[in-house]
């Protein structure tokens, strides 16, 4: 058991997986190593004056520290280090600049893995070969060594000491390889893990991708809700009134079929939301979304569902900023929907634009059996809009009846 958990380093997977991660640096160190011969023959020759060599040696040294202070070969790393090191590092925030901390962290890390990398290459292309040769030389294969012409005090002639020294050699490396390996899965954390800049950029992505996520999904329940609802409630009337009155019926059929068309116009306007094109923007809405200035239209479905609606609407909703008017278009439609669900006409709705803000008012009477006129996500919904754009909500029991009551500030939109 003791010798199993002793070789255990050799032959795990993650060892062997390390010392790709370590060799990937030896070989971009290879440039560097040439670089360095270069220079040490150019330098220790006749033909090139000092002043020039060294003149040249400045301009390529800073030449090629350039890449090891890079943001995108900080990020190489950072794959790099979680593929092969099974390190859990976040991928960098797009668009965030690095911190003098960061940067220099991610070159030092860059630093050492180029030194370890060449080391490990080293020993693989010298003392693996070596260790084999002598390991050869214990089962009497014949190697070419002559006796006497040895490696220090590794000698040929002596097959049996030299192959025990050839396999102490494979597996110190072998150990050497894992340690190092090791050693760079602790190290990656701390050199290439993000600073507080960048994890604070990374929670304001966070937030804002699951904000634009609440508002996609507040568009699905409000759109595709009131659709199912008007749907529903003209599904139920055709059906009660199919062999008496027939018209109506066939009325009922066409607000189904165009209620559901503008559902499938809003879904397909969410879903191109949600594809995003290469570069992580979302792709143009394939339909305009609702504002006030179809209102007109969303009561008369609503009572075209068999729900009564007695609207006044006042002040010029064309002129009320974009957000404003189309957050007010949905929390109308949801209110009427919640009243179609919970409540029983009529519905009174008040629409007004005095100055400064947008006034929505719905009230509806309360079925015996309704606990709430429009508790749940509908309701959550409807506050979540109001709190992004700074109003005020007030919904609940008035009596017998529920009474929602909003009022959105109308800021006017800048033109230039």
């Amino acid at each position: 058991m003791t010798i199993r958990a002793a070789l255990a380093p050799l032959v795990r997977a993650s060892t062997w997986r390390r010392a790709v991660f370590l060799l990937l640096g030896g070989v971009l160190a290879l440039p560097y190593g040439l670089l360095a011969v270069a220079f040490a023959q150019l330098l220790g020759g006749p033909g090139v004056p000092r002043s020039i060599g060294f003149g040249l040696l400045l301009v390529a040294a800073a030449l090629a520290a350039v890449p090891v202070f890079l943001a995108g070969s900080r990020a190489l790393e950072i794959a790099a280090a979680r593929a092969l090191l099974a390190v859990d590092l976040p991928e960098p925030v797009p668009g965030h600049r690095m911190d003098r901390e960061t940067r220099l962290r991610a070159a030092l890390w860059i630093a050492l893995h180029l030194l370890t990398g060449a080391l490990v290459l080293f020993a693989a292309i010298s003392v693996l070969p070596m260790g084999l040769v002598f390991l050869a030389g214990l089962t009497g294969l014949d190697t070419g060594g002559v006796p006497g012409d040895g490696f220090g005090p590794l000698d040929p002639g002596h097959p049996v000491a030299a192959g025990l020294a050839g396999l102490a050699l494979l597996v110190a490396l072998g150990y050497a390889v894992a340690g190092l390996g090791g050693l760079a899965a602790s190290m990656a954390p701390v050199l290439l893990g993000p600073a507080q800049a960048e994890r604070i950029a990374a929670l304001e992505a966070r937030t804002a991708r699951l904000a634009e996520r609440n508002r996609l999904a507040r568009e699905l329940h409000d759109s595709v809700g009131h659709a199912l609802t008007v749907a529903t409630l003209q599904a139920g009337a055709g059906r009660e009134l199919l062999d008496t009155d027939p018209e109506f019926t066939r009325r009922a059929l066409r607000a189904i079929e165009e209620t559901s068309r503008r559902a499938m116009d809003d879904l397909d306007h969410v879903l191109g939301l949600l594809r995003e094109t290469a570069d992580g923007r979302p792709p143009t809405p394939t339909a305009p979304q609702a504002t006030l200035d179809g209102l007109d239209r969303l009561v008369a479905d609503t009572r075209a569902a068999g729900l009564a609606v007695e609207s006044r609407i006042s002040g010029p909703l064309g002129g009320l900023p974009a957000v404003v008017s189309r957050e007010g278009y949905r929390i109308v439609q949801e209110g009427l929907t919640n009243a179609a669900r919970h409540g029983r006409g009529p519905v009174r709705l008040r629409v007004a634009v005095p100055d400064g803000c947008l006034e929505i008012e719905l009230v509806n009477a309360l079925r015996e059996t309704a606990g709430a006129g429009g508790g749940g996500r509908g309701l959550d919904g409807m506050r979540e809009r109001v709190l992004l754009l700074g109003g005020r909500l007030t919904a609940g029991r008035d009596g017998d009846r529920w009474r929602v009551r909003v009022s959105l500030p109308t800021p006017r939109e800048e033109t230039g």
